[in-house]
């Protein structure tokens, strides 16, 4: 059982991990090439067209749910509304250019578009329901954080996009957008891509064929059934990719599958807290029926899909990985293990270090947390734009 167990995690993992490289060197270059605060300065005016931008800008973002709690907080202090922070915050952990790969390696074409043009419609209907709900009416004027994401080498006051821009080479951006995706980002999700490998794995290994086809295949039970797993654990959209692949393979329904995809990586207790503290309350309720609602319509509609068009996904699953040749996708797969060694030690040395000090001191987690905040707020910032380099 357990050779069966490592075969289908290997086998999962040699599908995708090409797809997820691509989907890292894509976040990369957004990193490295996207003006510092153009975001900001396109979501703090209007009432309708800052939650559209906000989606639409939020689908390619490779950011988990927990992730995307500071750049939705800094956007909010930023100027951007509330309903355009809502958006921001549902559209980006429920897609991503890395969990978009990832879908089509895994997935079928059909639900790697469903997932995120549902979560762009998701992260509207809660937009605009903020938006058309606040009273307050007023929104506060924007001042975007124009700090050079290659190097901190300006904090962009006084130095315009048209003369920052000839500060670094094409060459500097890539190297600093690589730096950024194969460190921080990847460093953010090995983890829990990993974790979501095994489990995908341990549901094809374990789990007769006929288990959720007989009693989860689809419907409206099943998809609240997904909704109620979904939204108080923590997984991002690219470790969930795989699981849902898994569900599907195992009888549940697109649309059900859809309905974790969706729910999943947007909610977390953690989220759902933070978010209680930077939004209020009424936003809160908000985003999480929100997200429910939309979720569970846009599974009904997915399923009535696939049946007017007489598609088995069964059939069609993990189809794009065929595409790919052996070699490469072994070359994929030793690639994005070597760049996992570091990350998955550190996480794990993480884990183990915090441990024992809970052991060793009850209220020192505490007292590290404050500090760190404390310090974050005492750094230097970068200095102003002098002329070009």
């Amino acid at each position: 059982m357990l050779l069966e167990w490592m075969r289908e995690c290997w086998s999962l993992f040699l599908d995708s991990a090409i797809y997820v490289l691509f989907g890292i060197a894509v976040a990369g270059m957004i990193r490295a090439f996207i003006s510092p605060g153009s975001v900001a300065n396109h979501l703090g005016k209007g009432r309708v067209k800052p939650v559209f931008k906000a989606a639409l800008w939020g689908i390619p973002l490779p950011l988990c749910s927990c992730g995307v709690l500071p750049a939705a907080a800094s956007l909010r202090k930023q100027g951007a509304t509330t309903g355009a922070t809502t958006s921001f915050m549902i559209s980006t952990p429920e897609s991503g250019v890395d969990s978009i790969a990832v879908s089509y390696a895994l997935l079928d074409p059909l639900l790697t578009i469903a997932r995120p043009v549902s979560g762009f419609i998701t992260a509207i209907a809660a937009g605009l329901a903020e938006t058309f709900f606040n009273k307050k009416g007023r929104e506060q004027e924007i001042v975007p954080d124009l700090t050079c994401p290659v190097d901190g080498c300006c904090d962009g006051k006084g130095c315009p996009d048209e003369v920052h821009r000839h500060h670094h080479t094409g060459g500097e951006k890539l190297k600093a957008g690589m730096s950024y995706a194969l460190g921080e980002l990847w460093g953010d999700l090995a983890g829990w891509f990993y974790i979501g490998m095994l489990l995908a794995g341990l549901i094809t290994a374990l789990l007769p064929p006929d288990l959720f086809s007989s009693y989860l295949g689809g419907g409206l039970g099943t998809m609240l059934i997904m909704l109620g797993v979904g939204i108080p654990i923590y997984i991002c959209a690219t470790s969930s990719t795989p699981i849902a692949a898994a569900l599907i393979l195992k009888g549940v329904s697109p649309g059900a599958a859809l309905v974790f995809l969706l729910a999943g990586p947007a909610t977390n207790i953690t989220s759902l807290t933070v978010l209680y503290g930077v939004l209020g309350k009424r936003a809160t309720a908000i985003y999480l029926a929100s997200i429910s609602v939309m979720a569970v319509l846009c599974g009904l509609a997915l399923d009535w899909l696939y049946g007017a068009l007489g598609i088995d996904p069964k059939a069609i699953i993990g189809q794009a990985g065929e595409l790919v040749p052996l070699w490469l996708k072994w070359a994929g797969a030793v690639l994005l293990l070597a760049i996992s060694v570091k990350p998955l030690y550190l996480q794990i040395k993480f884990m183990i270090v915090n441990r024992g000090r809970g052991h060793d001191h009850h209220d020192h987690g505490h007292d590290h947390g404050h500090g760190h905040d404390h310090a974050d707020g005492e750094q230097k910032a970068p200095a102003a734009c002098a002329g070009s380099t």
